[in-house]
């Protein structure tokens, strides 16, 4: 298992300077809107490789009356020390370091699992097709840490290949055929690597005793795995009017239905489709502590939203003892009977809660 014990942030969001002692287990952020419970959790977010849980661009993050650049920093329990942020004079450039060394953002996935639902993905299943994917691809990465990998060299090969179709008369065919070449290689190993965590989420879901969240089936669609270099080739002169790639594992679907109902997710109500994204994140997070032996850090954005008390109170339940468990609403009386760290935010202000805060 593994949890932060330190968080400190310096000039991200509306925080100066924040420094919070954690525990393993429930941490829990209360107070009203615009305190900058949120931005907590999108600081913690930051310890995965990505563009965090709002995928904001980096210079958003800095804090408006700040110097320019952030600074978010964690000791993890095990003692290891990481750092990520911006300098001002580079805000879209982030940094990391892992015990004063520069490292690779990607090496933040083989140290930590950290997964998150917000607000803004209770209507997932009703999403883009582009939301679900990065949705599925978070999921793989966090029984994968080579997932990334895959995804960053395919994309780069993808939008150099539609560049050069936007200028047939010049464009390099031998060139063409080596991106297509690393399209096909990298495409293969990311469409692998997502039915594989399908599969494998199909199995835990399958396997879950929890009758209070209903059970998700999934699918992967939009691409059947073959001779995508072929595919390319033969696309190229539909592809370039078209002014993108129109085959490929970048256009591929998670398609989730409720089975209980034996109707697509997107039918469902809208207490439902939460109830189903965190029965799936729940047999996710039990999943990769069981392959990974590393409990993800999860991180749930107003989890109460649009749950009922019962069950509100199975999913306390079903979380206690299962890794650090960041989670934020407007009322402490949210997390009555909550063990764990609580803090409370008022007027700029954060501070363990007692009762009296």
């Amino acid at each position: 298992m593994t949890s932060l014990a330190r968080l400190s942030l310096t000039d991200f969001r509306n925080h100066a300077d924040l420094s919070l002692d954690l525990a393993p287990g429930f941490v829990m952020l209360s107070g009203e809107n615009g305190a900058g419970k949120t931005n907590i959790l999108e600081a913690v977010s930051l310890m995965a490789p990505g563009r965090g849980l709002r995928r904001a661009a980096l210079r958003d993050m800095a804090r408006q009356a700040g110097p320019g650049g952030f600074a978010v920093a964690a000791r993890l329990e095990d003692g290891t020390d990481i750092g990520t942020g911006t300098f001002a004079a580079a805000p879209d450039r982030r940094q990391l370091r892992i015990e004063g060394a520069t490292a690779p953002l990607s090496e933040l996935g083989e140290r930590l699992a950290i997964l998150w639902l917000t607000p803004a993905m209770d209507r997932l299943f009703a999403d883009s097709k582009a939301a679900r994917r990065a949705f599925l691809d978070r999921l793989a990465l966090a029984l994968e840490p080579g997932h990334g990998h895959h995804a960053t060299r395919y994309e780069a090969a993808m939008r150099s290949r539609n560049k050069l179709l936007a200028e047939p008369e010049t464009a390099d065919a031998e060139w063409l055929g080596s991106l297509e070449k690393a399209m096909a290689e990298h495409g293969e190993a990311l469409h692998d690597a997502r039915l594989r965590t399908v599969d494998a989420l199909t199995e835990a879901i399958a396997g879950s005793p929890d009758g209070n969240f209903p059970k998700a089936g999934l699918a992967l669609t939009g691409y059947e795995d073959g001779d995508l270099a072929g595919q390319l080739r033969a696309s190229r002169g539909r592809d370039g009017r078209a002014g993108r790639t129109l085959v490929g594992p970048h256009r591929q679907d998670l398609d989730v239905t409720h089975l209980e109902k034996n109707q697509p997710a997107n039918l469902s109500s809208t207490g439902e489709q939460k109830a189903l994204l965190l029965g799936l994140v729940l047999a996710h997070g039990e999943l990769v502590a069981e392959r990974r032996g590393l409990a993800p850090i999860l991180l749930l954005d107003e989890v109460a939203a649009h749950l009922d008390p019962a069950r509100r109170t199975a999913l306390y339940r079903r979380l206690e003892g299962r890794g650090q468990v960041w989670m934020t609403g407007t009322e402490p009386a949210l997390f009555e009977g909550v063990s764990g760290v609580h803090f409370h935010l008022r007027e700029g202000q954060i501070r363990e809660f007692t009762g009296n805060s």
